[in-house]
């Protein structure tokens, strides 16, 4: 059998790289690894934030948070917020910057007006949201009602609450998917699109065939930062439904731990379930990650 050859390192070229990576490695661990290690201590502790003791008490806020109703209920508000609202950004991003792609009339103009809502502050944009979705004076409803539709209570009825504020995350953040596959788009080459089309390739099997393929990787990009950005949802449902919506349909896991930590004061409880949270999005991009690696194409 070959011997494997040791590879060396140059000892001049390792410090250089640490002394390159000190102070993103300082960093990290100023504002990454000792508050989640902080945050892990305090999930076994009963800590109130008023008084300065903490106790540790084990898995007792675990045990609590499971058979709390509420923190159920916030993570499968969670995983249906992330369920409905990321393939419909994908599909809805990936179209709307594929007619941008092409040359159509003002399309610096829709590109700028499709990128407007990202730049909004999200709390003046659910404000602003607030007064179309009022089921009495809101201009959503006048105009539905043009059509004969009855007045829908958005915000107040536990059936819309949580897709009224998906649609509402999806208009927010749907500028900035657009510019990601629109510089997707522009990287691929014409000459492949060229070469298919004197093969005698329709516009549609281009698309599925060539593009889809080389867009892979801006795919696999957007559909992991759209889990990540999913889980952590929180200032739209905060400020549009306050109390969780009606019945707590809009709740989150992340509108759960701030209830628990500056409403009800209970740290540990919010702990554990910043824990349990951080477990999830670690898992579920961990499963994206090994699933989409397969299928990502690199040019």
């Amino acid at each position: 059998m070959p011997k494997k050859i040791r590879q060396r390192y140059n000892p001049r070229e390792v410090a250089v790289a640490f002394i390159c990576l000190a102070p993103a490695l300082f960093l990290a661990t100023v504002f990454v690894v000792i508050p989640l290690v902080n945050v892990i201590y305090l999930s076994f502790t009963n800590w109130d934030l008023l008084r300065a003791t903490k106790k540790f008490i084990g898995f007792s806020n675990y045990q609590y948070i499971f058979k709390d109703e509420k923190f159920l209920k916030s993570i499968l508000n969670t995983l249906y917020f992330a369920a409905v609202k990321i393939p419909l950004d994908l599909v809805v991003s990936l179209f709307i910057a594929t007619l941008l792609d092409r040359k159509v009339f003002a399309r610096r103009f829709l590109r700028a007006s499709y990128f407007a809502p990202v730049v909004l502050p999200m709390v003046a944009a659910s404000l602003i949201w607030i007064w179309i979705y009022d089921p009495s004076l809101g201009p959503l409803n006048q105009i539905l009602g043009l059509f004969g539709v009855k007045p829908i209570r958005w915000l107040y009825d536990p059936e819309w609450a949580m897709p009224s504020v998906i649609f509402f995350a999806l208009w927010k953040g749907l500028g900035y998917d657009i510019v990601i596959f629109l510089a997707g788009l522009q990287a691929i080459p014409e000459t492949y699109a060229e070469a298919a089309k004197i093969d005698g390739a329709s516009d549609r099997k281009i698309f599925f065939r060539i593009t889809l393929p080389l867009l892979s990787p801006v795919i696999y990009f957007v559909i992991l930062m759209g889990i990540i950005n999913s889980f952590k949802i929180f200032t739209p449902v905060s400020v549009m439904t306050p109390t969780g919506g009606p019945l707590y349909s809009t709740g989150v896991m992340v509108f759960y731990i701030y209830q628990q930590a500056f409403q009800n004061y209970r740290i540990g409880r919010a702990s554990a379930a910043a824990v349990v949270l951080f477990l999830m999005i670690l898992s579920l991009t961990w499963v994206q990650r090994k699933a989409g690696s397969k299928k990502v194409i690199y040019e």
